[in-house]
């Protein structure tokens, strides 16, 4: 499965990975604005909101994945950290999952493209995943993560269901502190 390196991917993303066995990640490719690379969508109290990492000199630059770097001169790791606090403070598995996670949010990398691994190899460390992350060889294509096989992530019971139905296309992050490790299963 190939896509492009993404901020706490999309939940369909791990489920068709561990489905075919391998994900590879775009390595070759000049940063694009959209997509997930440096944002995610989680649910919150108030419905689906987008946390977006941002970037230093823009998101115009057209510079190598590999080469785009991290903005550190806000606070965006504590904000994203006290948004997923808050939103799945109550899931069934944030007690289990949410100390590691918020720690990882706050992980220093000066590139996107190496934060952007090094969350998503311990996510799948969290989820007792032997998937690992491979970076592509060579430019493969401008569509990739476009159109994941699957297309989204079985229905699961969702924190705030009740108020705004079941929403697809949510991060990982949900389908972790909602599912815990049947995320892989």
């Amino acid at each position: 499965m190939l896509t492009t390196t993404a901020y706490c991917p999309p939940l369909h993303w791990f489920t068709e990975a561990h489905r075919v066995g391998r994900w590879t990640w775009e390595a070759h490719e000049n940063y694009q604005k959209g997509g997930w690379r440096n944002r995610c969508r989680i649910m919150t109290a108030n419905g689906p909101l987008l946390l977006s990492i941002p970037l230093q000199g823009g998101k115009h630059q057209q510079q190598p994945i590999q080469e785009v770097l991290i903005d550190y001169r806000t606070d965006w790791q504590r904000q994203h950290a006290q948004t997923v606090r808050s939103a799945y403070g109550r899931s069934p598995y944030f007690d289990f999952y949410g100390d590691e996670v918020l720690q990882l949010l706050h992980h220093q990398s000066p590139t996107l493209w190496d934060y952007n691994l090094h969350l998503t190899n311990r996510l799948l460390d969290l989820l007792h995943s032997s998937l690992s992350i491979r970076a592509s060889l060579s430019f493969a294509g401008g569509a990739a993560g476009e159109k994941v096989p699957g297309g989204s992530a079985p229905r699961y019971r969702q924190v705030f269901e009740e108020r705004h139905g079941f929403v697809g296309g949510l991060s990982v992050l949900d389908g972790l502190f909602c599912l815990g490790p049947a995320v892989v299963t």
